[in-house]
């Protein structure tokens, strides 16, 4: 049966795509509001390192059976997804923008973590390949992922202190 596991790749890439276009159009209104962007460098790095997490998996999971445990804790990783940018609003995007005199959001998942969103990656990248019986593939993106997070992290706690939000 392959169904299961290509409804999962389908709503997987269509919610990534909508997420862009949000991002895209959040970043702009965020950019006219006087933000500037940070660190822009590793950005087409990130976005190559999940379009092939992917693309990978759409070359590797169709046919495969859906493991229900890992594909529960994707789903719940969802949730706390939505929690995410219900939280962030309108200041939610995959670049990292700053904008002046703007407060550090600290409600919602933001009062338990200071990167709850990272946190949530790092659980995607490795719980999905996991629910397709690929752990392989989960740990080796689990590590990419780690690479890119530690640059972009680092940039955007220096970004924020530098803008004198981080106390």
């Amino acid at each position: 049966m392959m169904w299961p596991s290509i409804a999962l790749l389908t709503f997987v890439t269509l919610q990534r795509l909508g997420e862009l276009v949000l991002a895209r159009r959040n970043t702009a209104a965020l950019l006219v509001r006087g933000g500037r962007e940070v660190a822009p460098e590793h950005y087409p790095v990130m976005v190559a390192l999940h379009a092939a997490w992917i693309i990978g998996l759409w070359l590797l999971a169709p046919g495969r059976q859906v493991q229900p445990f890992w594909f529960l804790l994707f789903i719940g990783l969802q949730g706390l997804r939505l929690w995410v940018l219900a939280t962030l609003k309108d200041c939610w995007t995959t670049r990292i923008i700053v904008l002046p005199g703007a407060p550090l959001v600290k409600s919602g998942p933001y009062r338990l973590l200071r990167h709850p969103n990272y946190a949530i990656v790092i659980g995607e990248i490795a719980a999905l390949p996991f629910a397709f019986g690929l752990p392989a593939y989960a740990i080796v993106f689990s590590l990419f992922n780690a690479a890119i997070l530690h640059v972009r992290v680092k940039a955007e706690n220096a970004a924020l202190e530098s803008a004198m939000i981080l106390k």
